[in-house]
């Protein structure tokens, strides 16, 4: 959100509520206009750069939110700058203390002009004579000049006659300093028109095309209430998309951050809410899948490859890096080739196509086919059972499917690969007639077998129902295998002590393997423990359908003789503290892992903060519950303590406090507050466990009273942070990419959970080369153990403990 905090200073002295400046008057820095009804302010505000500009923010909405600013490049550096008419030049100047213009209206020929500032939040310059609010008589208007944010009837784009581009401008940093940073978010006219977000030249995400409902890259795109309406002009003279509010009392913006997040907001209840966003998920960035590749942030991996296409880089596709696309299987034979309808897809790209509005879907298909070089074709418009036509030439590249709201595309394929699809599919259904009936025979020999396990089944889902009932689903919605009693019993030699993996105050963890072969890990909860079964229902409820690739995957699970037990995917290397702060194993992760894992970790949060199904806080990350494959990969565990929050949900509060000492904020620890900044916070830590090698409830440096953090902290504002790397790294390491990390796990373990970043802005962060940072504040518990502020937390317990004595990695974790 755009806002101006707390530390922006302000000064209004009570004036008139006119909404006109004349040339008879002057606006100093402590001087104000009003809108008509009281909506806007132009004033002066000062940034944490103590630097003076010129404004428009909403009246009587705290935090202060800015939406537009006259001077963002060229600021005044003290309380003497003004605004007032030019001499004979019909434009308003901003001028310094010097006399000299900071900024101006550039309009000349206003013979008696005035500023007016409009209950639309926009500032239009018009004759005085002129009583009317139409746009076709302002002379000037900032509505033409956008920063940051798009107010209803604020138009993006192009205007085709004049050649004028209007585009959203992300500040330098969010709330902190308004000039103008590195993302801009643009209406691209060629071809088929479509919005780009870039990060300077390097696009970040693309909204696909206007299908005359919504853009085809946001499926979820639609009216949220009866008051807003989406609207899109494309034509020969303009490309304009804007969004109006039919019920007047309503505030609501769009707004490019920072991070280079395009965000709609709504005021609702006195606070600013967030009803939609983008970058979203994995998927949304751009070409993430290559040419020819399919994403699906549903599925992991998320990239696939089309009918007739196999990887391109089959080494990298299994490192789950699809950047490198797909490739044709066979060749074109033009004019045989078919085509491959794909439904619910993200069109590809369309800057480059070719484009006919009148167009029937037959005849658009009948001229990409005699078109040899013509790869994929679609219509334009999806309404009344769609028409138009586009046609692609060339590479498709950053397409998405969807499970509802996208749309049918048809790719160009060799008619061979279409005939072994439906040859394929012709095989199966014979084979699968075939097999029916030898089941049938099996089924009618094995039924007596087959009714004394269903009864025993019915049992187990009876009480797995009860378990998720306060879900409000059941066992059939979570499509959870159930495991017999004996076949984990057989799977872990009978619970052998060999085969144990870790314990805690939940019960015990062991190694598996399937009559099939595969590895597994059960969680076997101990029959004395309610907080075990506490965790088994969290854990039932939260993750038995999420699926990423950061994050452990829940198999099934078994309720049977008295018995609750879970089922995981088997890590290889299990936990990520088991080799970290292993003298003997922590040479294994070099920089190149370590940076990776971070990221990992980051991604696998981000997918739970903000792409899953519902919002769920962690609460108990910490670096026995990261597990890592045998390629090292990170995968988050363990969601015992977990809890789900509602779409606008922001924080909760707990009398149960949970968690474990080091990793945990200080507003949960003190007050039992938790929200996503809690889980950031706990990443920060962690990230700087990675980086540094030490544990920070361990770590104390030579003058005993700070952790790991306040040693970061004094090492960074020496200067020396690069010290503090794990000598087990080696010189495999980049000091920018160290720095960098180093000040993401800072701005993480900020003390006050609002300047922590949202999970979203580290995952940009991590992936920009030279992100745009906010300096970080002191961070929270940076004092020793028997500091009077963190007594609460002393024990002279084993240090694998956690706060509530429930959650243990004596051994490896689960």
């Amino acid at each position: 959100m755009i806002t101006i905090f707390f530390f922006f200073f302000i000064i209004i002295t009570p004036s008139t509520s006119s909404d006109t400046l004349t040339t008879t008057r002057i606006l100093t820095t402590n001087q104000t206009l009003f809108s008509q009804n009281q909506t806007f302010i132009l004033g002066f505000f000062r940034a944490s750069n103590t630097n003076y500009y010129l404004g428009i923010w909403y009246n009587n909405i705290i935090p202060q939110t800015i939406v537009w600013v006259a001077n963002r490049d060229n600021p005044i550096d003290n309380s003497k700058g003004y605004l007032k008419m030019g001499h004979n030049t019909g434009n308003f100047l901003l001028l310094n203390s010097s006399g000299n213009p900071a900024w101006s209206s550039n309009q000349t020929n206003a013979k008696n002009p005035i500023l007016k500032l409009l209950d639309t939040g926009n500032l239009v310059l018009q004759d005085s004579s002129d009583k009317t609010d139409e746009n076709s008589n302002y002379l000037w208007q900032s509505f033409d000049y956008p920063t940051d944010a798009l107010l209803p009837g604020m138009k993006m784009g192009w205007n085709l006659d004049t050649r004028t581009d209007k585009y959203l401008t992300s500040w330098k940093v969010t709330g902190e300093d308004p000039s103008s940073g590195d993302y801009t978010m643009k209406i691209d006219y060629h071809g088929l028109p479509e919005g780009f977000i870039r990060r300077n030249q390097t696009i970040i995400y693309r909204t696909g095309p206007w299908n005359g409902v919504r853009f085809s890259g946001v499926p979820n795109m639609k009216d949220d209430t009866n008051d807003l309406k989406y609207n899109f002009t494309y034509d020969d003279h303009a490309v304009w998309f804007s969004f109006s509010l039919t019920n007047p009392s309503l505030l609501s913006r769009i707004v490019l951050n920072s991070d280079g997040e395009y965000q709609r907001y709504m005021w609702i209840q006195g606070r600013w809410n967030k009803f939609s966003y983008a970058p979203a998920h994995e998927c949304d960035y751009y070409r993430e899948c290559g040419s020819y590749g399919v994403c699906d942030s549903n599925a992991s991996p998320v990239c696939s490859c089309m009918h007739g296409f196999s990887p391109e880089n089959r080494e990298a596709w299994n490192l789950r890096d699809g950047s490198d696309g797909c490739a044709r299987n066979t060749g074109l034979d033009c004019p045989n080739d078919r085509f491959l309808h794909l439904q619910n897809m993200k069109l590809p790209e369309t800057t480059r196509v070719f484009v006919n509005k009148s167009m029937r879907l037959d005849e658009c298909e009948g001229l990409c086919k005699r078109n040899c070089s013509c790869t994929a074709y679609a219509n334009i418009d999806i309404r009344d059972g769609g028409s138009g036509c586009v046609m692609w030439i060339g590479q498709l590249v950053d397409m998405i499917v969807f499970p509802t709201n996208g749309q049918d595309l048809y790719v160009r394929l060799a008619a061979a690969d279409i005939e072994s699809s439906s040859s394929n599919k012709n095989h199966t259904v014979v084979q699968g007639v075939g097999i029916t009936l030898s089941v049938l025979v099996l089924v009618l020999g094995l039924v007596a077998l087959c009714y004394i396990r269903k009864k025993r089944q019915q049992r187990s889902r009876g009480l797995m129902n009860e378990v998720v009932s306060s879900s409000g689903r059941n066992m059939d919605d979570l499509e959870l295998p159930l495991f017999d009693f004996d076949t984990l019993t057989m799977a872990t030699n009978n619970f052998s002590q060999d085969n144990k993996l870790g314990e805690g105050g939940f019960g015990s963890v062991y190694k598996g393997t399937l009559i099939e072969g595969q590895e597994i890990a059960v969680k076997r909860l101990s029959e004395d423990s309610g907080q075990g079964i506490e965790e088994f229902k969290n854990e039932v409820k939260l993750i038995a359908k999420l699926q990423h690739r950061n994050l452990v995957r829940l198999l099934g699970c078994c309720i049977e003789k008295d018995e609750k037990m879970l089922v995981y995917e088997y890590m290889e290397n299990r936990s990520l503290d088991s080799i970290l702060f292993d003298k003997s194993r922590r040479a294994l992760l070099d920089w190149e892992r370590r940076f990776n894992i971070i990221y990992g970790i980051a991604r696998g949060l981000l997918y739970l903060h903000q792409d899953s199904r519902f919002r769920i806080i962690h609460r108990d990350l910490k670096t026995s519950n990261i597990l890592l494959d045998n390629d090292m990969n990170p995968k988050i565990s363990d969601f015992g303590m977990a809890r789900i929050f509602e779409k606008d949900q922001t924080q909760a509060k707990t009398l149960r406090i949970v968690g474990t000492y080091g990793y945990m904020s200080p507003e949960y620890a003190m007050d039992g507050n938790f929200s996503i900044k809690s889980d950031v916070f706990s990443f920060g830590v962690m990230a700087l466990e990675i980086i540094t090698g030490k544990k920070n409830k361990e770590f104390y440096s030579d003058n005993d009273e700070l952790n790991l953090l306040g040693n970061v902290w004094r090492h960074w504002q020496e200067g020396t942070a690069l010290t503090l790397i794990d000598p087990s790294i080696g010189n495999s390491y980049t000091e920018s990419e160290v720095v960098k990390c180093i000040h993401i796990g800072l701005l993480c373990v900020q003390e006050r959970a609002e300047d922590r970043p949202t999970i979203s802005s580290v995952v940009l962060m991590l992936s920009s080369e030279a992100p745009s940072m906010p300096k970080p504040k002191n961070p929270g518990f940076s004092v020793r153990q028997n500091h009077p502020n963190t007594r609460l937390f002393s024990s002279t317990q084993d240090e694998s403990w956690s706060v509530n004595q429930v959650s243990t990695t004596i051994f490896d974790p689960r």
